[in-house]
């Protein structure tokens, strides 16, 4: 990641989108390459060449801006595939997944946002909707895609295997017990769609 600061463009006013998408490409560059410890207002302003009183605007807190960077540093990686095969794709995407929260500081970072959000109910509103909602969306509508496509019984609660899949992979990186691995990403994914029970 450059320290450098950011080349202003000319004279005249950016357009809003162009700007608040430079500083969140700054803030994404930032948590991945190195957490959050060493991110602040007048670190993003230099490098994005976007003024504080720009970035309060829209981010009150450290933790609204290091969130809205962070979901979209992560959007495109944990963007989830569409094959035809549910099996090929949960592994897929729960493998992108594993590999943000274990390969750069996106697991840290992401734990870090969630320990914040108990303790700051704004956080915890940003974190709910603008992360957590849209990844069990788009998680839901792949399953039940499946559904229709007869992979996965009808009777089934995609948002539970959502919980069961993912839920297990958050467990392991907020509980650090055990490490997300790719034998655990199959594990989840072969157990869930085989079943765990002995056959009669």
């Amino acid at each position: 990641m450059t320290n450098q600061p950011a080349v202003r463009r000319g004279r005249g006013r950016r357009p809003a989108d162009e700007v608040r998408a430079d500083v969140l490409r700054t803030v994404g560059e930032v948590l991945l390459a190195e957490g959050s410890a060493d991110l602040t207002f007048e670190r993003v302003a230099r490098l994005s060449g976007v003024s504080k009183t720009t970035l309060y605007k829209w981010w009150p807190s450290k933790g609204a801006l290091a969130l809205d960077g962070y979901f979209h540093a992560v959007e495109p990686t944990l963007a989830f595939p569409e094959t035809g095969d549910i099996r090929a794709d949960l592994i897929a995407q729960l493998r992108a997944f594993a590999r943000v929260m274990t390969e750069t500081s996106g697991g840290k970072v992401l734990a870090e946002l969630i320990g914040q959000s108990q303790t700051d109910p704004d956080l915890a509103t940003a974190y709910r909707t603008l992360y957590s909602a849209e990844r069990r969306r788009l998680a839901g509508e792949r399953l039940q895609a499946a559904q229709r496509a007869g992979q996965i019984r009808a009777e089934v609660d995609v948002q539970v295997v959502v919980d069961q899949l993912w839920g297990a992979v958050y467990h392991r990186l907020l509980i650090p017990d055990e490490p997300v691995t790719d034998e655990f990403v199959l594990a989840l994914v072969h157990n869930l769609l085989d079943g765990i029970s002995g056959r009669s």
